[in-house]
């Protein structure tokens, strides 16, 4: 399908946010104004072809009406307008190849630009999920580590609350033995001189 003015007028693109790029206004610009000359080379073209087309169906009665005119200015004549028509109707078509290839040349730009664009996104986005999952790891790491760390402090301390617990139960014991003798001696003492009167 050939590409129409039309077409170049009515391309939408998307925007993309957040990158390097031509300004899109520029870029609207610069295309109305290939859209323009696109036009004026076509409607040119479609002038030529219509005077082409007039001058070979005037030329058969141009030449039965030779006779009658002298045949240096027939001949001086004839060939000085193909020779112009030919050279103005290829000039739109090599215009209109240039600003085909223009286009082109702008759109491979901007969709190289954009593939760059996207695996720079990527591998930034990527840089950015292996910083945050490595943070996560050593955050993991230092807080299984400090877990670990309080872990041995209280299971030192639990340690010696029992310890603690099994030399106080020891003590107690030994104090209320010596009490329970201490009774013992007393109420042996305290027992001979009353069975004595």
């Amino acid at each position: 399908m050939p590409l129409t003015p039309e077409d170049v007028v009515t391309k939408q693109f998307q925007h993309v946010r957040f990158k390097e790029g031509f300004d899109p206004d520029e870029v609207d610009d610069f295309l109305d104004e290939i859209v323009v000359e696109w036009r004026k080379a076509l409607a040119e073209n479609e002038e030529l072809k219509a005077k082409l087309a007039a001058y070979e169906s005037g030329e058969t009665p141009a030449a039965e009406a030779a006779p009658a005119a002298p045949e240096t200015e027939v001949v001086s004549e004839v060939p000085a307008t193909p020779e112009p028509a030919a050279e103005s109707s290829a000039a739109p078509v090599a215009a209109s190849a240039g600003i085909i290839e223009l286009a082109q040349r702008l759109h491979d730009e901007h969709v190289a630009e954009g593939k760059a664009q996207k695996e720079k996104l990527v591998s930034e986005a990527q840089t950015e999920a292996d910083a945050i999952l490595n943070e996560a790891r050593t955050k993991a790491r230092d807080e299984i580590t400090r877990l670990e760390s309080e872990r041995g402090t209280l299971e030192a301390r639990i340690s010696e609350l029992r310890q603690f617990e099994r030399d106080y139960r020891v003590q107690l014991r030994s104090f209320i033995e010596e009490k329970l003798r201490d009774l013992d001696v007393a109420g042996t003492s305290g027992s001979t001189p009353i069975s004595a009167s």
